[in-house]
């Protein structure tokens, strides 16, 4: 392996490496040199119409909170967190942030796609929730009742030893499945798990002897003495010490890159030319880490640091709304592997364009960069405008194509 590699891969894993990627393949298909789309900015106006009206139908107040997997443990206006912190109140600020940190932690990692025919029926709250809400309800009480721990005396935390024994007939009880209530992905989510176990105990210095993800607290905020953080640097942690469980296939030398993939039009130079990285799943991961952190008094600072989430949701909001424009007619009725070059290409598009949606939506609202980050948007939002467009456009709401997934890109 080169030495030059630990420093490739780090611009791989840069917030701003991905915007400049992405923005190269943005400009080389309003040049006419993609094989796959054409761009017709004409919509975006219309993008941003829509963005507003959810944002005010979901936020009427403009209050609007990160897109986070916090809102899905809101689903069905059960305020879940408020049973967690009545668990928690005998434990200090940052033994409470390292339960919510596991507890976000495994969440989002089992927050793939579910597929359209799965439920969740919620005995406490008498409610069936379905897709992301229900993956999040579903993870909830999954942690509440200790599944994700090893130690009896302290069911409310996550910990190597237990997710390294996670096997499909566990996860298969957590989320019922049965022959009619049919779940996409669920080994690739229990292999999952177990890497993030054995990644963790493998750096008892980030994780602790326990190997929690809680870990993260104390790691970044060197032990309680920073109250600052820069949301970035949440980022950079997760890719620097869980990067490796995201088997992909991509590789650069040896090292696996994750979510990070190659296409023509992506630019660079040196040994990262032509690979565009996303590290989507780590994003989301870092947005719903955000408030963990700040309930325990950490002021986060850069949060536009991040970027939009490439998904199902957000692209397909620009595929519905024909800013993003596939040359193949049949484009719709294929279907995809996250290397896919015109996968790809769309999730690039899709990260270039919510930039420039965003300031058109905060002009739209009356509110500053500051007001409303991002995060904000993308919860206010274009991820629901992605939801609410797809349900008028297809019978059940499903996306605008079809990728096969095994729950560790998407």
């Amino acid at each position: 392996m080169k030495a030059e590699t630990p420093q490739v891969v780090a611009l791989l894993r840069s917030t701003a490496t991905i915007r400049e990627r992405c923005g190269n393949i943005l400009r080389a298909v309003e040049e006419g040199r993609s094989r796959h789309f054409t761009l017709n900015r004409s919509q975006l106006d219309e993008v941003a119409r829509r963005v507003e009206h959810v944002t005010r139908q979901n936020y009427p107040s403009l209050r609007i909170p990160y897109h986070s997997r916090w809102r899905h443990f809101e689903a069905g206006d059960v305020d879940r967190k408020a049973e967690l912190d009545a668990h928690l109140a005998d434990r200090d600020a940052a033994a409470q942030a390292r339960a919510r940190i596991d507890l976000t932690l495994v969440s989002v990692l089992l927050d793939a796609g579910a597929g359209p025919s799965w439920r969740y029926a919620e005995a406490e709250s008498g409610q069936a929730f379905s897709r992301s809400e229900g993956l999040g309800v579903a993870s909830f009480r999954a942690f509440m009742q200790g599944r994700f721990s090893s130690d009896a005396a302290d069911p409310l935390r996550v910990d190597a030893a237990a997710l390294r024994q996670i096997d499909a007939a566990t996860l298969a009880q957590v989320f019922q499945l049965r022959s009619d209530n049919p779940l996409v992905g669920l080994d690739g989510r229990v292999a999952l798990l177990q890497r993030l176990g054995s990644a963790m105990r493998a750096q008892p210095e980030v994780f602790g002897a326990e190997g929690r993800p809680g870990g993260l607290f104390d790691a970044l905020t060197q032990q309680g003495q920073l109250d600052r953080l820069p949301a970035p640097r949440v980022l950079q942690a997760l890719l620097d010490h869980l990067g490796a469980i995201w088997l992909t296939g991509s590789q650069l030398q040896g090292v696996p890159l994750g979510d990070c993939w190659q296409h023509p039009l992506a630019g660079g130079t040196g040994l990262t030319a032509g690979w565009v990285p996303f590290h989507k799943l780590s994003q989301w991961l870092t947005y719903s880490l955000l408030e963990p952190f700040e309930w325990a008094g950490i002021t986060l600072t850069e949060i536009d640091g991040l970027t939009g989430l490439p998904e199902y949701r957000n692209g397909g909001l620009l595929l519905d709304a024909r800013v993003i424009v596939p040359k193949d007619p049949a484009f719709a009725s294929r279907s995809y592997t996250a290397a896919d070059e015109a996968i790809i290409e769309w999730r690039a598009l899709t990260v270039a364009l919510l930039d420039e949606v965003a300031p058109l939506v905060r002009e739209r609202l009356s509110k500053s960069a500051e007001e409303m980050p991002l995060a904000c948007i993308l919860e206010g939002g274009t991820w629901a405008a992605g939801r609410e467009i797809a349900k008028t456009l297809r019978e059940g709401g499903s996306p605008p194509l079809k990728i096969e997934s095994d729950g560790t890109v998407f």
